[in-house]
């Protein structure tokens, strides 16, 4: 059974980082994982994905170069690392996973993740 589950999530300044973790178990870490948050009243959206255990990554234009996407395989964790954060970063960050490789331009695309987990909350203040 895949279990995700995140963690990192707060309040913060705009301008502020935090790092989200999503600790993995049961995934058998081949395909892909990624990144979605949902905004109050919007729709989820994909926002960091990375191919496992390729590396290769895809950000929505709204966090690039802003917000980083990274693994560690060893400790069965992905993190998200985010930087000069703004007041419309504030939503619920979700981790997810597929156990398939998608194609590169359909790795924002929620309908490709089968496991997704709880949530972590983001607050930032302006």
């Amino acid at each position: 059974q895949v279990q995700l589950v995140e963690s990192g999530g707060g309040s913060v300044q705009a301008a502020g980082s935090l790092r989200l973790s999503c600790e993995f178990t049961g995934y058998t870490y081949k395909g892909c994982m990624a990144w979605f948050r949902q905004a109050p009243g919007n729709e989820r959206e994909g926002i960091a994905a990375i191919y496992v255990p390729g590396g290769a990554t895809r950000y929505a234009d709204s966090v690039k170069g802003r917000f980083t996407i990274s693994q560690d395989s060893a400790k069965n964790r992905l993190f998200l690392e985010m930087k000069t954060l703004k007041a419309e970063d504030t939503g619920m960050y979700y981790c997810a996973a597929s156990p398939s490789g998608v194609a590169w331009w359909s790795l924002l695309e929620q309908s490709n993740y089968n496991y997704w987990g709880q949530g972590t909350q983001v607050t930032v203040a302006s």
